[in-house]
């Protein structure tokens, strides 16, 4: 795949100054596993930079969109369907502020935009919402279907949603993933009834936690492109035509055993250790909430 250099997708200006070199071997033939949810990648990404100009922080150069949709749609993840039971408490806890928002939200239309397999498609639908999804991957999508969920395959654009259909929508752990996160949210914009609700999920590269790891914070990864904070995310919701509600950390709910297995992107020796202690200790199938401050969901109403 070729790199590719661009302007800052929040102000198009191309003053930027270097945070974190790029740490990929470009020589070597890119796994579509990168691309996973669940892929163990961390440390390894392109070159970080910060406009100058509006503070976004993002990757450049990286690889051109057209190429990344492809990997994207190429995705198979069985690991995040082992996962089950950590992603549906997480899901179920997301759920429940956009349900206090909308009030009497039984048939209410939503829309999950990067559904993956629909775990919050399912529960929306379980919770009396006419649910809807979109996804890359053609083994999600398909996945999703076969489970009875209205996932269409593709991005939000290639679905053609009606002009204000939606009354809430959510992207949860999607816009970092993104060349063009406007674009993205435009659409969004587009799609949601006016007063409508959205959600947007995402990595803070503001947060502590973030600013005390530095170069090791986890979550700097070649599938990662947009690194926003509350306040760029807040700016750009606001360019595009929301008005910004609030901002709160939200974790989410994990296994031990999928926990202790990300050491192995650490130390091969720690994770076998950790393995066999929790092991033994007949605690790996249990779910236990992680919060470090650093995943953080935004609100935002679509202006009437």
């Amino acid at each position: 795949m070729d790199l590719e250099y661009v302007s800052c997708n929040m102000c198009g200006a191309d003053d930027t100054a270097p945070l974190f070199p790029s740490t990929i071997d470009y020589q070597k033939r890119i796994s579509v596993e990168a691309y996973n949810c669940t892929n163990f990648g961390y440390g390894v990404h392109h070159a970080i930079v910060k406009c100058r100009q509006c503070g976004l922080v993002y990757a450049n150069p990286r690889f051109a969109q057209g190429d990344l949709i492809e990997e994207y749609e190429q995705v198979v993840d069985p690991l995040y369907e082992q996962e089950r039971q950590g992603r549906v408490l997480t899901f179920e806890r997301h759920l429940k502020p956009l349900e206090q928002m909308m009030g009497d939200h039984r048939g209410k239309r939503i829309l999950d935009v990067g559904a993956y397999t629909g775990i919050f498609v399912e529960i929306a639908q379980q919770h009396g919402w006419d649910a809807y999804g979109t996804e890359l991957s053609q083994w999600a999508a398909q996945l999703c279907r076969e489970r009875g969920l209205n996932v269409k395959t593709g991005t939000l654009e290639q679905a053609a949603f009606p002009d204000d259909f939606f009354d809430v929508a959510t992207s949860w752990d999607v816009v970092e993933h993104l060349n063009d996160p406007k674009m993205h949210l435009r659409e969004i914009h587009r799609v949601l009834k006016p007063g409508g609700v959205l959600a947007v999920h995402t990595i803070d590269i503001d947060a502590p936690f973030a600013r005390i790891m530095g170069p090791r914070w986890p979550w700097l990864m070649e599938m990662h492109i947009v690194y926003f904070s509350r306040r760029t995310l807040a700016a750009l919701l606001t360019e595009v035509g929301f008005q910004v509600i609030r901002a709160e950390a939200q974790g989410r709910y994990q296994k031990v055993s999928y926990l202790v297995s990300r050491l192995r992107a650490v130390n091969d020796t720690l994770w076998r250790v950790g393995d066999g202690v929790v092991r033994r200790l007949h605690v790996d199938q249990l779910a236990v909430p992680i919060n470090l401050g650093d995943l953080v969901t935004t609100y935002a109403v679509k202006k009437p």
